[in-house]
């Protein structure tokens, strides 16, 4: 076709790839395509503005690398990450669903450890916090055997790839459920802290006037075959940013079970587990 008014531009190229060979991905590509220009046309995009965007593309992959991933951050930051995860978890998101993002800061390689192990590698000073968990089905039964990985920032705010102070893995560890599908851990209680702004995230946020922190929290990937990877996080509560998460993480499933007690802080949660294929997520930093 050759084109005569802009009106012809979107129909040009959803007839160019309307030969796709792989049936969803001519779904998604030619919703994508009609949502994009449809997009344009609304805000009337500018010229100079779409150079701004192309700018912002180029900074995430520039600023993506084995220890920060400014694209996931980016996802993260305008709600994508949570929407998708929603989406897919729950009931396709007609039910509230015990799941949570990824986030930009899970590794694959955390090292496995025995129940009641503690995940501090390095002095991290903080008030003590001790976990023990129960993971199990939506009946109610035990799962043995899950794999379990935690994961989650030191009370300065910064995850252990972040900063040279800390030891390689702090803060991180596997940990595999009994026969009554429980599981335990020692660590310290975690702090809310800022996403990381020096890249164009950063600068997207502070222009539109928002603050780029997290309520406290920690993260968790337990995984066993036979059932759907469970990705999550459990919040402080009281929190003071918990209706404010900068990423739109924080659902009222995933407040609360960490409360002080004693010389420090408990934290109890039941994770329950939907049948389904295990899958473990690309790692977003190595």
């Amino acid at each position: 076709m050759i084109i005569e008014r802009q009106e012809q531009v979107t129909d040009a190229v959803l007839a160019a790839m309307a030969k796709t060979s792989d049936p969803r991905l001519a779904e998604i590509m030619a919703a994508l395509v009609k949502h994009l220009h449809a997009f344009a046309r609304e805000v009337r995009l500018t010229e100079p503005e779409w150079e701004k965007a192309i700018e912002f593309v180029v900074g995430l992959g520039q600023l993506t690398n084995d220890t920060h991933n400014e694209a996931v951050l980016a996802s993260d930051a305008i709600g994508f990450s949570t929407l998708v995860c929603l989406l897919n978890n729950g009931n396709a998101g007609n039910t509230e669903a015990a799941a949570a993002l990824l986030g930009p800061f899970w590794r694959m390689n955390s090292p496995h450890m025995e129940n009641g192990g503690s995940i501090i590698r390095s002095e991290t000073p903080g008030e003590e916090l001790v976990a023990a968990c129960l993971v199990r089905d939506a009946a109610g039964n035990p799962i043995a055997g899950a794999e379990v990985d935690v994961w989650q920032a030191s009370p300065v705010g910064m995850y252990e790839n972040q900063d040279e102070t800390q030891a390689d893995m702090n803060l991180r560890g596997k940990f595999t459920t009994d026969a009554d599908g429980a599981f335990s851990f020692r660590s310290v209680k975690p702090a809310g802290y800022p996403v990381p702004t020096h890249g164009v995230v950063g600068k997207l946020l502070a222009a539109q006037n928002r603050h780029p922190f997290r309520p406290a929290h920690i993260h968790f990937l337990i995984y066993k075959p036979g059932f759907k990877t469970l990705i999550t996080q459990i919040f402080v509560e009281g929190d003071q940013y918990l209706e404010t998460d900068v990423v739109f993480g924080v659902t009222k499933a995933l407040v609360g079970g960490i409360e002080k007690g004693g010389n420090g802080y408990t934290l109890r949660y039941s994770f329950v587990m939907e049948p389904g294929e295990a899958v473990l997520p690309v790692p977003p930093i190595k």
